[in-house]
């Protein structure tokens, strides 16, 4: 063993040694001397690990990467908490300041992979990208003389990135234009809006979709709330779909807009008592009598389930769509030494009618490790301001719920070949202007000239039922199954392959809609897509004709 390697493993092993006399000198000599205490345990089990780490970097038969080995360790043990407790190094630390300021340094725009191409999937109005002339569709062919092609997503979404005010250079090819078109500009600041669309989408209904919760998000949705009603709203549609939560911060102060000062907005309470608080409205409303519909479904989590917990628990609004995730967990950040971080659940959330509504019990686990939904006869009643029952330990209960939409097999693998995608870029190339979002509609003809276009591509397309009896034919040639079956399995994949060519009837209206939605896109970049959307919601149906009877409104919102 050289002298480098043993010095390396002393300064680890004493390293580690120090760190677990301090823990146990920090609260008390007693912990040595009570073989029980947790603390002794803890120092115990540290040691055990420097002395295993050793013994394996010194007698592994290959060469390790000591940071790889650690890391692995440390995910594995954190993943046996729960899914929000997670180790941050130092490498992405940048991505996590992204995840909760909604900053970073870049180009402002998405990539994404079609078709084996890395291209660019969506711009952000107004910063570098879009400045420049770069498309939507475009194929990231170099950037900053680094050849991109064949690569992983990832490597090009780091490479766009970088500090405000550098230069980069890009390369692409673009549908409609010979050799390669070459950009180049400064990188800036990117700032992801938290409400990245609001309208008015009746005379009378404004509109808000809030996407995230990250720092400055109440005032982006005050500042919406205010413009919407200066153009006539006197009623409120706040979209919280599929939104993942963020800062708790921010979750306060969007449902302080919407209740009076003083109001109990949520708790917090964890095994350390400072944790324990209290969160209340510090401010006067915006508009505490607007009637507000909340739209919510199956991935609303988080703080937007504070929000939306808030508006049902005062009877403040109704929430319309489906159960939200039902995460009641809240996390903190604690520093770590060499820049790193670790995000580490501290604390259960209650929101004003006392519920926890967190779904999934991670203290209990399975005997093969799994973790199980709280059940039904766990969960405890409570009562809104209204004396209306809901219940605890499952996320949100929408009072008024719409069954969720299912994507056909032709729709999922239209979108996941990028036929729709490469479809749009083609009539992009060829209609210079449509209608605005709301109104733009693609012709039956246009339809019919897609599916004319797909025949081109030689596109085909394999359902989940026909992939099962493909591999039942397979799986019977193998066991030397009977002719008879076998012929029973191949006249059933005909039928099967006849009826295919029929869904490109049966799902007309639902392909045109994500043609229509992916078009727009190309003339109204992400607030067309999210306007777009929205034709044809049924969520969204639900939610303006509710507001537009304001007695079965309030009549919802009663005991």
């Amino acid at each position: 063993m050289n002298l480098q390697l043993k010095y390396f493993e002393m300064t680890l092993k004493k390293r580690l040694i120090i760190f677990s006399l301090i823990i146990v000198t920090g609260l008390g000599t007693i912990a040595f001397q009570s073989p029980d205490n947790k603390y002794f345990e803890i120092a115990r089990n540290l040691d055990i690990f420097a002395t295993l780490f050793k013994e394996v970097n010194a007698y592994y038969v290959d060469e390790i990467d000591p940071e790889e080995l650690v890391t692995t360790g440390v995910n594995a043990m954190l993943a046996s908490l729960d899914p929000y407790t997670v180790y941050i190094p130092e490498e992405s630390l940048e991505d996590y300041k992204t995840m909760t300021t909604g900053l970073y340094g870049g180009i402002g725009a998405l990539v994404g992979e079609i078709n084996n191409r890395t291209v660019v999937s969506m711009l952000y109005e107004g910063y570098g990208a879009h400045k420049a002339g770069i498309k939507i569709g475009d194929e990231l062919i170099e950037i900053d003389g680094v050849n991109i092609k064949g690569e992983e997503t990832g490597e090009a979404t780091e490479l766009l990135k970088g500090s405000p005010g550098t230069r980069v250079s890009i390369k692409v090819k673009r549908l409609g234009e010979e050799g390669v078109l070459e950009f180049s500009f400064d990188r800036e600041t990117i700032h992801i809006s938290n409400v990245p669309f609001h309208n008015n989408i009746t005379k009378d209904i404004g509109y808000i979709r809030l996407s995230d919760f990250t720092l400055g998000a109440s005032r982006e949705v005050e500042k919406a709330v205010k413009e919407l009603k200066n153009k006539g709203a006197q009623k409120l549609i706040l979209d919280l779909r599929s939104n993942p939560g963020g800062l708790l911060s921010e979750a306060i102060n969007i449902s302080n807009l919407f209740i009076p000062k003083g109001e109990d907005v949520v708790s917090t309470k964890g095994k350390n008592q400072d944790w324990n608080k209290v969160y209340k409205s510090l401010n006067q409303p915006i508009d505490k009598e607007i009637p507000i519909v909340v739209l919510i479904n199956n991935m609303s989590a988080s703080a937007s389930e504070i929000v939306a917990g808030v508006i049902q628990d005062y009877d403040r609004g109704v929430l319309i769509g489906r159960r939200t995730f039902g995460k009641g967990l809240v996390q903190s950040t604690r520093q770590l030494s060499y820049n790193t971080q670790l995000k580490v659940t501290t604390a259960k959330y209650y929101i004003p009618s006392g519920r926890c509504i967190q779904a999934i019990n991670y203290a209990t686990r399975n005997p093969d490790g799994s973790v199980s939904h709280i059940p039904d006869s766990l969960k405890v009643e409570f009562k809104t301001k209204n004396d209306r029952k809901v219940y605890d330990g499952g996320g949100l209960v929408p009072d008024m719920s719409i069954e969720g939409s299912l994507w056909s097999d032709l729709a999922i693998n239209l979108l996941q070949t990028g036929m729709i995608f490469d479809y749009a870029n083609e009539y992009y190339l060829e209609n210079k202007e449509i209608e605005e979002p709301s109104k733009f509609k693609i012709s039956e003809q246009e339809y019919d000239e897609f599916m004319l276009w797909l025949d081109e591509k030689e596109y085909a397309y394999t359902t989940n039922l026909e992939s099962t009896v493909k591999s039942l034919i397979e799986t019977a040639k193998e066991e030397s199954i009977s002719e008879e079956v076998n012929e029973k399995l191949e006249e059933i994949n005909l039928k099967l392959d006849s009826a295919k060519q029929q869904d490109f009837v049966v799902f007309r209206a639902e392909i045109m809609r994500l043609l229509q939605q992916e078009i727009v896109s190309r003339y109204y970049l992400f607030k067309g897509d999210i306007e777009a959307s929205l034709v044809a919601d049924k969520d969204m149906s639900a939610a303006i004709d509710l507001l537009s009877d304001l007695k079965k409104y309030d009549s919802m919102l009663a005991n």
